[in-house]
Order: structure tokens, then sequence, then C-alpha cells
């Protein structure tokens, strides 16, 4: 017996021609580099992603070839969301905070073939761009001014192409269409490719009520970078219901955020905690008597909050409930597209008092659909989901990668039967509520982003002046994790804090990846294989 359904690709090609169809008139809010805003409707986006693709097509653009997009969070970078599949290529977002000779690297090792950029980036773009030959550099005027000579000009470039005469490129749904590059080992960066059938499965997941809750009467503030795992895969939900988008640009101080939430209320916003710590502060400093800022804030009542990146304190959680909104919890990784678990309110938790529904949304959350989690021991067992037996997350599922791309198949980073291995150490209580413990690796999760102890270890070592080297995390309230870096002078050697850190901007690391402290020791400890014995240095610095 044969299934009588229709054999319909899953493809995100039907989610942009259901926004131009069904959401023509609703809005797409942009904040430019001025702060002024600017407003499109999803029918300018839909006519706009699709001349962006028929002008990829005619400037060459292959089935499978990557465009690279170095953008804030914007309607354009939006488009290219779309655009550059309609046109059967690859959108490969390159995280801007990265150091220039990374970003130079990761756009080589994808072989990116065209890039999109800001012009309010083209100084950043301009430090890697001897590192990777693009055959076309297009020039988003965020700004305003005109596009110097030498580029293209993206606004021109879609004056002059056909998005009625445009056709889809021809796909199939495990093509790709977009990937993402994660720094999340001890070695180079690897990239993560997603198609149209997981992109699809994780839109229809995530957007569903106990998780993003998305409904088409939202209006969404993404400050999750779109550079970022892509802003967790919320520009498409928000395009599969024609939701209200708010795009905040590059204005991510608190200050900036809530003039946007006061002009604009949003309904849903997301972001990592490191932002939301800021945002509360100025808030209710704000509400006390003398601030130059009273009045001049409101938080829209009911707001939820999505925030991942780095675990949620509850503290925080508390901070924005006292002011009416709430805040769901949600862990994943660039690997898992990346929506894995979500902390929302069980059923079975109807009756429950505030400190255990605060204690809950605290933790990592619940596995959502689709998506299988088990947490192994060093034992080689799956551990009991007890609230106590600890292991290593691992995953599988439709949206969740199984290699990188370019990259052979480790054991190190897949199991033998093929999950993924997250190197996140955790306990799964009865309701499956994932608690977070450790890491696998001694990574520093710096803002959300990953910050290797190792290559900073060999980074310091490498000066003359220096004999060892031990870089751990330690707790910080405003960016969760930073890196101290204890280490050993060689003898009669002299060297000073300002001097390693000058050192490693030398070497290629961005500023916020270097030690926010530097602890001076006769040895570093070790254990009885040789091992720099960081747990502990954990026990003497990390507090």
């Amino acid at each position: 017996m044969q299934s009588t359904m229709m054999p319909i690709p899953l493809s995100l090609n039907h989610l942009l021609e259901r926004a131009g169809q069904l959401f023509a008139g609703n809005e797409i809010v942009s904040r430019l580099p001025d702060k002024s805003l600017r407003r499109h409707t999803y029918g300018d986006f839909h006519r706009r992603a699709r001349s962006l693709a028929s002008a990829l097509q005619k400037l060459g653009l292959q089935k499978g070839d990557r465009v690279a997009t170095l953008c804030w969070n914007h309607h354009a970078h939006l488009e290219c969301y779309f655009g550059i599949p309609a046109a059967g290529g690859v959108m490969h977002t390159l995280n801007l905070r990265l150091a220039p000779d990374e970003i130079g690297w990761i756009a080589g090792h994808a072989n990116d073939r065209f890039l999109v950029v800001d012009d309010v980036l083209l100084p950043l773009y301009e430090k890697f761009a001897a590192l990777h030959g693009f055959e076309e550099v297009i020039v988003v005027p965020f700004s305003g001014a005109k596009v110097p000579a030498g580029f293209t000009d993206y606004e021109a470039l879609l004056a002059d192409a056909d998005p009625e005469g445009f056709e889809y490129a021809p796909h199939d749904e495990n093509d790709p269409v977009a990937m993402c590059y994660t720094s999340g080992t001890t070695g180079r960066p690897k990239g993560v490719v997603y198609s149209h059938r997981s992109t699809v499965l994780h839109t229809l997941v995530a957007s569903l009520s106990d998780f993003w809750g998305l409904r088409g009467t939202d209006c969404v503030l993404p400050v999750t970078p779109m550079f970022h795992a892509n802003s967790w895969g919320m520009p498409y939900g928000a395009v599969m219901l024609g939701v209200k988008i708010v795009f905040p640009g590059p204005h991510l101080h608190p200050d900036d955020l809530l003039d946007l939430v006061t002009e604009v209320p949003p309904t849903l916003a997301l972001g990592v905690p490191t932002i939301w710590m800021t945002l509360i502060q100025a808030y209710e400093a704000s509400l006390a008597d003398g601030s130059p800022n009273k009045g001049r804030w409101k938080l829209p009542a009911g707001m939820r909050s999505l925030v991942g990146g780095a675990p949620v304190p509850e503290s925080l959680i508390r901070a924005f409930h006292k002011h009416g909104v709430w805040i769901l919890q949600g862990w994943g990784m660039t690997e898992t597209s990346p929506v894995c678990t979500i902390s929302y309110p069980r059923a079975e938790l109807e009756g429950a008092d505030m400190d255990e529904r605060y204690r809950r949304a605290s933790l990592a959350g619940v596995p959502v659909p689709l998506v299988d989690l088990r947490v192994r021991g060093d034992d080689g067992e799956d551990q009991p989901w007890d609230g106590r037996a600890v292991g290593e997350i691992q995953v599988r599922g439709p949206f969740i990668t199984g290699s990188y791309h370019a990259v052979p198949v480790e054991r190190e980073k897949f199991t033998a039967d093929g999950w993924l291995r997250t190197g996140d150490v955790a306990s799964v209580d009865a309701l499956g509520f994932v608690r977070i413990t450790d890491r696998t690796k001694d990574l520093i999760k710096s803002g959300g982003e990953w910050i290797s102890s190792v290559d900073l270890e060999n980074a310091v070592m490498a000066h003359p002046a220096i004999a060892e080297a031990a870089v751990i995390a330690i707790p910080d309230e405003k960016w969760g994790e930073r890196p101290l870096a204890c280490v050993v002078r060689k003898k009669d050697q002299d060297v000073t804090a300002e001097q390693l850190n000058a050192h490693l901007l030398q070497r290629g690391f961005a500023k916020w990846q270097l030690p926010d402290r530097y602890e001076w020791l006769d040895a570093v400890p070790r254990t009885s294989t040789g091992k720099f014995w960081k747990l502990k240095l954990r026990e003497r610095f990390a507090r």
C-alpha cells in the first residue's frame, strides 16, 4: 500500500509567496543608522526579495553558490534570507563580531562568491578584503549615503531587476538554503548548512504555542543578531505568519532599545541575557526620583521575551516579571537550527507557587517535538531522567546537523549511532526539564559567543616572556562568563597584562575575546597525566 499524499517538497519559496499573497499590507520596520524608522510592507518585501533573486541570477549565480551577508538586523537582510535561496544560492551570514582575520578565513573556507554588506560595515570588510576575493561586493546604502565607487549598489541592483518575470530555481527540499559557522570547538570554526526541509520543520515546531507562541497579531523585536544562528530562526517564522517585525539595526544600547520598545511596542522580543540585563538595569534606574530618564520609557505590558545563547539567571526572570514581562529560556546551538529545548509552563505545574515557576523558568527547558535528547554518562550508558544523574547532552532530529561543511565526520562531535555530541553536561528531571551543569570542553561563553580557552592559552604562551598559561571561565554579571588567564613568566622575564593583550590583538583576537584578568603564578597545577588542572584553578579564582 502507498500513501496518497502529494509529494510536494518543503520550501522557503512557499513562505515567500505566502507572505506576498496573504500579508501584503503588514508592516516591516527597520531602524536606520541615524535612528529614524524606515517602514516597508510584506508586499514590498515580496517584490524586493524576488528582485534580489532575479538580480543574482543575472550576475551568474549558480545553484549552490554561496552569497555572504555582513549586515545588521534590517529589511534588506530579511530580503537576503529569502531572495538568495529563491535564486538557488546559499545565504552565508558572516559574524561581524569576529576578528577580521577569522571572518576572512571563514569566507574563504565557505568559498563565498558574492557579498552583501551594509555601507556602515565597509570599514570592517576592508580589513579582511585581501583574505578572500568576492566576485561582487553588493553594498546596502543603509545610512542613505552614496555607495562608494567600485562597489555594486544594492538598491540600484534591485531597481534594474525583473521581479515579475523571475522564476524560482528548481530545487529539492534537501537542497541547502543557508549556512552559519560555529566556533564552539578548540579548532577552526565549522560550517553548518541548513536545508529547505530542516528550516521549514524548525519554523513550524518553534512557532508552536508553548514555545515562541507566534501569532499573526504579534509584533516581534529580534535583538538577537541575524548573523547569530539566523536570529534563532525567528525571521522565517515571522514571514510564515505575516508578523509585524521591528528591526533594531545597529542600535543595541539599552537606552536605544528602550526608546524603540516605547515607540513601537513589541509583544515578543528575543535576545541574549547580557542585553536584557543592561536593559532592565537602565529601565529600573529611570524609575527613581531625580533620574534624567524618569517617564521616558515604558515596557510593553504583557510582552513575552525569548532569551538564550547563555544561561538565564533566575534574578533576571524575576526582575522582568516584576514589570509584567515573562522570560522564556531556550537552549540550542548553531548545529540545532538552533531551538532544541524551551522552558515553558507545563500543565503539570499549574498549581505550583511562583518560586517553583521561577526555578523552572531558569532551567534550559524541555525538548521540542522532533528532537530526541539523551544524557549519556561516562560509562556510555543513558542516564535516568531523575534530575540528579548527569552526562553529556546528545541530540538528533530533522533540523540537527549530521556533519559539517567540508570537514570529515569526527567521533568527537558525533556518536557511532549518529547523535550530535553537544559538549554540554546536564541532568534531566521526570518532566523533561534540562538543567545544564557544565561543559565537556573548556570553553568560555561570553555574551552568547564562544571563546576558546585553548586558543587563548596557545596565543599567550607564544609570547616570548611566558612559560605557561591556562585560561578558565569566571562568572560575570553582564556577560555570563569572561576569560581569566593564569600565567607563569619565564625566569627573569617581565610582561604586563596590557602587553599580553596587545600581543593577542596582533594575533587576530577581537577585543571582546581578551582576558579580563591575569593571575601571575609560580606554576600551573597539573593532573597526574600532566594536563593543566583547571578544576583547581576554578576553585581558587572563579569567584
